[in-house]
């Protein structure tokens, strides 16, 4: 849109109100001369309807695979260590070859058919302004009107033309910015500008989920399947919950529902009695903690990625933040320790990005925090702040809630949930909600202490079953 306003299309477009005010001019000097200024306009505004038909598809296609290729080279950029590293450099180029040469074929398609009616638009155009030169030369020649209104006529007849020229010549550019202005109006549809909402009081951390339903979003291709259903719970400040369940089982998408990130379709997600709806997305975020599966830093120093780049940062509480995630030390051994620029003066690890991305999920100590497995980059001193930051932030009476795939990483909590195919299976205490798997695991004691391959059960200090 921005690019199809700073161009000549526009000034085209401006102009287009001025043609019947020309071609009325031209009638003032002679009805002929008026009627074929007319003929010439609808021949060329067909012209204009058929460039419509001919260009609408293919700059479409272009339009798609042009935004396909872009997110696939920022994908691979993303992912350069393992495209380099495993030999996929070669196919990465031919894919994003193939999708580049998708987009220029097509937009060579749309280009050529633009151009072919430009070129006839303007041939019209000229062939129109001879014709009206030719007939005020007659009618001068009878006297009807002077030389000057034929010279006259046959200049205004063709400014009048030219505003629908120019309008078929960028037109692809503006098929492109009706598409884009079409985008943006999906994108936007029902935002509208949000309510003044009332101020609630801080949270405290009472998290009540009820008969949660949520289908799986149309952006990933949604066919009216459910991701979620029947998921029932409450938890109490001071609670820590462990998710468990296999791969797709639901637990990345409670997590995002948990945070406000979705809403569900049937049920509710309410903290301290309110819906998130009824909170401001800025406020509730403050009182929200969380750590996504793929944690990532945004560009700038540590210590103001840890304070979520807040203005008013109070060093004392990004350092307390840092000491819970048990972080403070790994920073100050970075060069340039909080002040250390991210991407730029360092490049963390995979465990080093997750340890002070907790630090930032439990900034100034929310009264929710989500964990969306916490630990898959963590060795086992990682493991052990870990569970050290989740006691530390129970005793500070916040809601901690873990979505676990490593045994490890429930081991502070106190109840469990868990999932199976998005379907919760089980909740309770973690101590009741164990021993009825280790039940319907019926694993006898033969085989817990003796065959190869066999399932082997034994309670830790901490109370979790591995």
């Amino acid at each position: 849109i921005r690019q199809f306003i700073g161009s000549a299309g526009t000034t085209a477009f401006f102009d287009l109100p001025w043609v019947p005010i020309f071609i009325g001019v031209v009638f003032i000097m002679h009805p002929w001369l008026g009627w074929l200024a007319v003929i010439g306009v609808v021949i060329i505004t067909l012209f204009t309807v058929a460039n419509e038909f001919r260009t609408k598809k293919p700059t479409q296609e272009a339009t798609k695979w042009d935004v396909e290729s872009a997110n696939f080279s920022e994908s691979s950029r993303r992912n350069a260590d393992s495209v380099v590293s495993m030999g996929m450099m070669g196919n990465v180029l031919s894919n994003w070859g193939r999708l580049r040469g998708n987009s220029l074929s097509e937009t060579q398609q749309a280009a050529a058919s633009s151009e072919v009616f430009m070129s006839i638009s303007k041939g019209v155009r000229l062939l129109l302004q001879s014709s009206i030169l030719g007939l005020g030369a007659y009618l001068a020649v009878i006297q009807i009107i002077t030389p000057g209104t034929m010279i006259a006529a046959s200049i205004i007849g063709g400014r009048a033309l030219s505003p629908i020229d120019q309008a078929i010549a960028n037109w692809r550019n503006f098929v492109g910015a009706r598409q884009a202005y079409g985008r943006l109006n999906i994108v936007l549809a029902g935002m509208g500008q949000a309510p003044d909402l009332i101020t609630l009081p801080q949270p405290q951390g009472h998290v009540d989920v009820s008969q949660v339903v949520k289908m799986k979003p149309s952006e990933a291709g949604g066919d009216g399947s459910s991701i979620l259903q029947g998921i029932n719970f409450s938890l109490e400040p001071g609670d820590a919950l462990g998710v468990v369940g296999p791969s797709a089982s639901g637990k990345s998408s409670l997590a995002r529902l948990l945070v406000g990130l979705w809403m569900p379709e049937r049920g509710s997600v309410r903290l301290d009695g309110a819906t998130y709806d009824q909170w401001d997305s800025d406020e509730l975020g403050r009182h929200i903690g969380y750590l996504p599966q793929s944690a990532e830093l945004l560009r700038g120093t540590i210590k103001a990625n840890i304070a979520r780049f807040d203005a008013e940062v109070d060093d004392e509480d990004v350092i307390k933040a840092a000491r819970m995630a048990d972080v403070h030390h790994l920073i100050m051994a970075l060069p340039g320790g909080y002040e250390a620029i991210v991407g730029e003066s360092v490049v963390l690890s995979g465990g080093q990005t997750q340890r002070i991305a907790l630090a930032r999920a439990i900034y100034k100590t929310p009264a929710l925090i989500v964990l969306d497995e916490p630990n898959s980059n963590l060795d086992a001193e990682g493991d052990a702040a870990l569970t050290k930051a989740i006691t530390a932030l129970r005793e500070a009476k916040s809601t901690v809630i873990v979505m676990a795939h490593r045994p490890s990483a429930i081991a502070a909590v106190n109840k469990l949930l868990m999932l199976r195919e998005g379907v919760q299976v089980e909740f309770g205490d973690k101590k009741d909600v164990l021993s009825k798997i280790t039940k319907a695991a019926n694993v006898s004691p033969k085989i817990a202490t003796g065959s190869p391959g066999g399932l082997t059960l034994k309670r830790s200090p901490a109370g979790d079953a591995s």
